[in-house]
């Protein structure tokens, strides 16, 4: 991504695809658990996302829709597909048995270590909230949480880096996200920050070494 203009003093990282596997595993994984074809679960969530814009999870993490509201939603565009379910509670479900990144939560621990500002800056429903605190203690991880759900927009919108720059106390050149989703590193590096667009935790890390105050070992979670 862009180079560094000042050493990176605050570290943002997503949650879903970051923090957890890709979020496509994470679809085929529910899929297998639920039994409801996987490109199906795709078509309805694209139905029922359509009237708020292009981004599938806009209506939950804004939030626009309640995940009840969404859920029912989701049972009749799959009814409409053919697939009898339903989606009530559906939070609980996607996170049964969801895998926390263990690799990148040591990484993080990791350069929080080396006095660097470590926040999560996450695209999350409401209803997920208390869910994901128990995949990641944040305790004594992150400095700071940005939900979309808190302060009303959403990655890559500039006022949500804006929002998590003021909360770490730096410049915005002085940020830099960790995102799974090309898009919204773009959006990071358009309002000022640096971005890694994340694909692996070793890899991630290796990319942040030379960027920080106090360079990690690279690719050592034990730095």
């Amino acid at each position: 991504m862009s180079t560094a203009r000042r050493p990176v003093r605050a570290v943002w990282t997503d949650f879903g695809g970051v923090l957890t596997p890709p979020i496509s595993q994470d679809l085929e994984d529910f899929s297998r658990r639920t039994g409801i074809p996987a490109e199906a679960l795709r078509a309805a969530m694209t139905a029922v996302a359509a009237p708020f814009g292009p981004d599938l999870m806009a209506p939950l993490d804004t939030p626009l829709l309640t995940e009840d509201e969404w859920a029912a939603r989701m049972n009749a565009e799959l009814r409409t597909l053919g697939v009898e379910t339903d989606l009530t509670g559906f939070g609980e479900r996607w996170f049964a048995g969801r895998a926390t990144n263990d690799a990148w939560l040591r990484h993080l621990h990791a350069i929080r270590r080396t006095g660097v500002f470590v926040g999560m800056l996450s695209n999350m429903p409401p209803a997920w909230d208390r869910l994901w605190r128990r995949m990641v203690e944040p305790e004594g991880l992150f400095d700071g949480l940005v939900l979309s759900f808190e302060v009303g927009v959403r990655k890559p919108d500039p006022a949500i880096f804006e929002a998590a720059a003021a909360m770490a106390g730096v410049a915005p050149e002085e940020c830099l996200l960790v995102d799974d989703i090309a898009t919204n590193c773009a959006g990071a590096e358009a309002a000022g920050w640096q971005a890694v667009h994340f694909t692996d935790a070793d890899a991630a890390a290796d990319r942040l070494a030379g960027l920080l105050p106090r360079p990690l070992i690279a690719g050592s979670p034990a730095a």
